[in-house]
């Protein structure tokens, strides 16, 4: 993901609104991620986890963590120690034979340890986990009748700011927006992007023929473009403007046009098609937009900046869970068929990425991969669910402290 640097007075005035204020705790503000020790037997389903893709998606995140520097904090709550602190234990991985469950469950038995993730001061219970894929759609390089939704890249004026550098309360936390007469200040909205306020800037990286599947490509965060030239283009997360996610499923309950219970991808997707006079007023009231890059070679990449892997890549909320740790993961999922039963869903994955809409400790999007069969699970994918974090073992004493 690109970087954008804020100006010295941007930098100021962000200090200054972030470094006053005292700290409250809320009614109804998040729970914090607390931790306690356990072992391998209270992990629902471990010895039936094939866990060898796992292991080679945990290899994708050494390879990130060997990037930093061995005293780089990992992020997250802090609670997952340095880079240097998972050297031994990303060493030990690249030793595993390649494919073979059993050692790739021996070698988390031997290198770590679990400990059981509840939510702190919050209302108890499970934690609840959806789904993501790479969606497909159809377009062009160039603009014409059919081919008239631009899918933008990040613009060059807007300003991404990392809030954790302001106040330790607020890791994990960023915003977004433009600096006007050295103020930093909101970036356009959906509504107002939709409506040409990025036109003619020359940002355009491709054009695809509907507004519903490049809003769903949005919530997915990358997707793959079929060119109309022959070919495809892989397209990822460059950025958003900085305004909140707001679920428009929540809106159309509101307007008592789907009940909550039935609310998926695809019901909010029928009546966006059935009404199109209102579809633009309801996908307007989610004023989040995200920009795109054009991706080379292996993908989707995640927020680590790594390809993700089908079924074992778990989107996590930043400010409570650092990137590239291993969680075992206790929920379920849809089936592909509609009319099919759940199934259980245990297993180790690794969090390797974020999203707009994952907020808070016990929260999870799991990656499903692309196509019709990827898009039916994880539209259909919204199940409560636990969650414990493997650490290596000396992390984990500490952090259970």
């Amino acid at each position: 993901m690109r970087r954008a640097w804020l100006s010295c007075a941007a930098l100021v005035l962000v200090a200054a609104i972030f470094s006053c204020a005292p700290r409250v705790r809320r009614p109804g503000e998040e729970a914090r991620l607390a931790l306690e020790p356990a072992t391998f037997a209270d992990l629902p389903g471990w010895n039936e986890d094939p866990m060898a893709p796992a292991l080679d998606a945990f290899r994708r995140s050494c390879a990130r963590m060997a990037a930093l520097p061995a005293g780089a904090l990992l992020g997250g709550a802090g609670f997952a120690g340095t880079a240097g602190d998972w050297s031994t234990a990303c060493a030990a991985a690249q030793k595993v034979p390649a494919g073979n469950d059993a050692a790739a469950r021996g070698f988390f038995e031997t290198w770590f340890l679990p400990l059981s993730a509840h939510a702190e001061g919050g209302e108890g219970g499970d934690g609840l986990f959806t789904g993501y894929y790479e969606p497909f759609l159809e377009g062009s390089r160039t603009k014409s009748e059919r081919y008239h939704v631009p899918l933008y890249g990040r613009p060059p004026d807007l300003v991404s700011v990392d809030l954790g550098v302001f106040r330790e309360d607020l890791k994990g936390r960023r915003i977004a927006g433009r600096v006007e007469d050295g103020k930093l200040v909101p970036y356009a909205n959906r509504e107002a992007i939709e409506q040409g306020a990025l036109a003619g800037r020359d940002l355009e990286l491709v054009w695809v023929d509907d507004p519903i599947d490049a809003f769903f490509l949005q919530i997915q965060g990358s997707g793959r473009v079929r060119l109309a030239e022959g070919g495809e283009m892989r397209v990822g997360y460059a950025g958003e403007n900085g305004h909140p996610y707001f679920a428009i499923g929540r809106e159309l309950v509101k307007r008592e046009a789907l009940r909550k219970e039935e609310v998926s991808m695809q019901s909010i997707r029928r009546w966006l098609e059935e009404h199109p006079q209102e579809a633009p007023s309801v996908l307007a009231t989610n004023a989040s937009y995200v920009f795109f890059q054009k991706i080379e070679g292996e993908g989707p990449l995640g927020a680590e900046g790594v390809p993700i892997t089908p079924g074992r890549s778990l989107a996590v909320d930043r400010k409570h869970w650092p990137l590239g740790v291993p969680l075992w993961l206790d929920t379920a999922a849809p089936a592909a068929q509609e009319s099919a039963p759940d199934r259980p869903l245990r297993r180790l994955v690794i969090a390797q990425d974020t999203g707009g809409a994952i907020r808070g400790p016990i929260r999870g999007d799991v990656f499903w991969g692309a196509g019709d069969e990827a898009a039916a699970i994880a539209g259909r994918m919204k199940h409560p669910g636990k969650l414990w974090v493997l650490l290596p073992k000396e992390v984990a004493e500490r952090a259970a402290r």
